[in-house]
């Protein structure tokens, strides 16, 4: 049976979805995204006229938003200086509401048990557009060590970790992942290539750490159920002289290795029979 358009009306076309979507508007929600992106770049906090002026709009309106914003706790005001910034309840609500709740969850166990087995810290990280952001960390157990501190963002360029993020990512998404890098050009896109290919062939990533001398960084993918990479565990191998070194560094490689596969398997990746 042919089913017919009602009279009057135009059939609705992908396009035309796609031009109405860009044509609605919520001022009043676009108003505090704009205020969280700009706390994102300034973490030390703003006043009111502050956010109004680098938004470039009233004060009266930010101040709405913001009165809000403070109501349902997603800002907090220094009593001292009234500087507002971002509180945690973004950071809870943001991991409750993505797959880094469940990616923790598996990984939280697991790392804690290899700090416990290396003395040393490690830490989970995530692609969060055209950087990395670390999720979740733990911090070794003995008195002295070194880690990074949870929601540092790194760069996919330089660091570790996101060398080993874009090297086991498909063809197609490696490639748009590239187009959004910073200021890349091509030379030293074609020396990131080389860098991942050889990632790639060995499993894993293992240079001297781009912030801090004397570190070296080792990472390992983490693969979800549909087998691309969720996640990049990450151990910033300290050497110490004081007695409490329980591993060397290729006994730590190893031991990361098998912590992210078990990751991964929590996650529901099945290694794929020719391993």
């Amino acid at each position: 049976m042919r089913t017919s358009q009602p009279k009057g009306k135009e059939p609705v076309t992908a396009a035309g979805e796609a031009s109405a979507k860009r044509g609605y508007s919520a001022p009043a929600l676009e108003k505090g995204i704009e205020i969280l992106e700009l706390f994102a770049r300034d973490p030390g906090g703003l006043t009111i006229s502050e956010i109004a002026q680098r938004l470039k709009r009233s004060i009266s309106e930010v101040f709405r938003i913001i009165i809000v914003m403070e109501r349902r706790g997603w800002l907090r005001k220094d009593p001292a200086n009234d500087r507002y910034s971002v509180s945690y309840r973004v950071l809870d609500v943001a991991f409750r509401a993505t797959p880094a709740h469940t990616l923790s969850n598996v990984a939280a166990p697991v790392m804690h048990q290899l700090s416990v087995d290396t003395n040393q810290s490690c830490h989970l990280v995530v692609r969060t557009g055209a950087a990395a952001t670390v999720i979740h960390r733990q911090e070794n157990t003995g008195a002295v060590g070194f880690g990074i501190r949870l929601g540092t963002v790194v760069d996919m360029m330089t660091s570790c970790s996101g060398h080993v993020l874009l090297a086991f990512m498909s063809e197609e998404r490696r490639a748009a992942a590239l187009a959004e890098l910073p200021e890349a050009g091509a030379a030293s896109l074609r020396r990131l290539e080389k860098q991942l290919e050889a990632v790639r062939a060995q499993g894993f990533e293992m240079q001297p750490s781009a912030r801090v001398a004397g570190v070296t960084d080792i990472s390992f993918p983490v693969f979800g159920f549909d087998g691309h990479v969720s996640a990049a565990l990450t151990l910033p191998f300290l050497v110490t002289i004081d007695g409490s070194q329980r591993t060397d560094r290729e006994e730590t490689r190893v031991m990361l290795g098998d912590a992210a596969r078990q990751i991964s398997e929590g996650l529901g990746w099945l290694r794929p029979a020719f391993d």
